[in-house]
């Protein structure tokens, strides 16, 4: 039955340049090796102004706030802080991808991969 194949293990960001598109635009995009069922969220976060000592919560983590946050548009699973992709208002593009690393992992929580993209 088609789409009961394996689960995709790749995670690819693209990007096409001028003059090599359509249009004089940037096109970035990006494939996640996430479940196939998670739900993936398209959220905009405002720009924002923070005061000293403010803080946020991450998905396993509490860090301390920048003082002044752009506004993003974020592809997200569902469940956590962070985004698989994004653009800032300044047409900044990211996208997360796979680390293969042969260092062992910590016992202590941590910002992930999605956090810092977002």
């Amino acid at each position: 039955m088609a789409g009961e194949g394996p689960a995709p293990s790749s995670c690819d960001c693209f990007v096409a340049l001028p003059p090599h598109t359509a249009a004089p635009a940037v096109i970035f995009g990006k494939n996640a090796d996430r479940p196939r069922h998670e739900v993936q969220e398209i959220v905009y976060v405002p720009a924002a102004t923070h005061r000293p000592g403010d803080r946020v919560q991450c998905t396993y983590l509490e860090i301390e706030q920048a003082p002044r946050t752009h506004a993003v548009v974020l592809s997200r699973p569902a469940w956590l802080w962070g985004a698989e992709m994004g653009a800032n208002e300044h047409g900044v593009c990211v996208g997360n991808e796979g680390v293969w690393t042969r260092e062992p992992v910590g016992e202590d929580e941590a910002l992930l991969g999605m956090d810092l993209v977002r």
